[in-house]
């Protein structure tokens, strides 16, 4: 069969590209190929069911530092479509958008279903053809022509757009079309972590500082302890950062917690000081100090040797230096990781120096297109691949149609 243009992945950047086209032309040809039997089940499972649209971050320079790799190259992007042009292109399509407290967009409906239902409703309106069981096994340029074929039938095309994220199939054709590709590591994951300092306290969360040690990665923000380690916004920024050297090391390292964030182990002493003077009857492990969370306070007060019954004025120098050292320099050993919820999220993809990013087209294949992780871009949580999906697939959108 023959188009004007066919997208190879059902995904959220293939069906943002595949809209957007029709929109500039409704007179083209169009299809999307998806290897299974649903479409968009990467954007079902986004957010915790809700779909974390994008970040409320308005500013292309900002925005661009979200992401460890492919920082530089977004700038330009951003410049042309963005977290307000996101916004106002689901805004025209009837789907409610909200910013959370913490930047995120969600639809108002707080579930994902709402995004599908709209995409879903625009490739109907607009005539574009969604071909799901097709998995592509080939795709070569012939006489100008793309030529594609699938496990159900071959077709034709004059401009191609591969939207598939990391799939090694498509990644190893590419590479017999002169592509390189970054091989792919998980980039959004959490830490195991066996340790009695935090045994038993799955759903504390502390304002902390985080850093690998023995490295220049560190991260900070709310951290999450759960039954099988660490997580939340520090952990996941600090895998994203880090998924390269961390991958390398086999997910076995140590991290130092402060669980102060801010504080010093110095300040954090004299701070201790200040409140054995306020305090020298109360007992130390009764009341939580620096608004840490209870549970979390008393666990490590009994890791400074400091008993249960113990008070302020009966503390000695040595119980404050270790105590100190808990607060602020608590060593936790990581022994591997574990998906961050449903969602996957990889560093790694086609390599950058091989994409002009005012189009988002290969500079090795003329007509042929790409946008979402297939490149080697991502970012921390918050909203930010997204953000990525809909601007490449906005571009290259733009050229397909110029």
């Amino acid at each position: 069969m023959q188009y004007d243009l066919i997208i190879i992945g059902g995904g959220a950047a293939g069906f943002f590209t595949a809209i957007n086209v029709a929109e500039n032309d409704p007179n083209l040809k169009i299809a999307i190929l998806e290897r299974g039997k649903e479409v968009l089940s990467k954007v079902r499972i986004s957010g915790g069911g809700r779909c974390n649209v994008t970040h409320a971050e308005f500013i292309p320079n900002v925005l661009s530092k979200n992401y460890p790799r492919g920082e530089k190259e977004l700038i330009g992007p951003f410049h042309t479509f963005m977290t307000g042009d996101t916004m106002e292109w689901f805004d025209r399509r009837g789907v409610a958008l909200k910013i959370e407290d913490d930047g995120r967009i969600f639809p108002v409906s707080d579930s994902s279903q709402t995004i599908i239902d709209c995409f879903l409703s625009e490739t109907k309106r607009l005539g574009i053809q969604v071909l799901v069981n097709h998995s592509v096994k080939d795709f070569y340029q012939e006489n100008n022509i793309w030529k594609v074929i699938s496990s159900q039938g071959s077709f034709e095309t004059t401009k191609l757009m591969i939207a598939t994220g990391s799939n090694p199939k498509i990644w190893s054709k590419l590479k017999t079309l002169d592509h390189h590709t970054i091989n792919a590591v998980p980039s959004l994951f959490t830490f195991n972590i066996k340790d009695s300092r935090i045994k038993g306290l799955p759903g504390v969360v502390a304002n902390a500082s985080v850093q690998v040690k023995h490295s220049k990665l560190s991260s900070e923000g709310p951290l999450l302890i759960t039954h099988w380690g660490m997580s939340g916004p520090a952990i996941l920024k600090l895998s994203a950062w880090g998924a390269i050297e961390l991958n390398s090391c086999q997910y076995n390292f140590e991290v130092i917690v402060n669980w102060l964030q801010y504080y010093s182990q110095e300040e954090a002493i004299e701070e201790l000081k200040t409140l054995k003077n306020k305090n020298p009857k109360q007992q130390v492990f009764k009341y939580a100090q620096f608004e840490l969370p209870k549970r979390l306070w008393q666990r490590l007060v009994l890791e400074s040797g400091i008993e249960n019954t113990t008070r302020w004025a009966d503390t000695n120098k040595a119980q404050f230096l270790k105590l100190s050292e808990e607060l602020t320099k608590g060593v936790y050993k990581v022994n591997g990781k574990s998906t961050f919820k449903e969602e996957f999220v990889t560093a790694g993809g086609i390599d950058l120096k091989e994409i002009n990013f005012k189009t988002f087209e290969s500079k090795k294949q003329s007509n042929l297109y790409f946008a979402g992780e297939i490149l080697n871009i991502d970012a921390i949580t918050g909203g930010f691949n997204f953000q990525n999906a809909w601007t490449g697939a906005y571009i290259a959108a733009k050229a397909i149609t110029s």
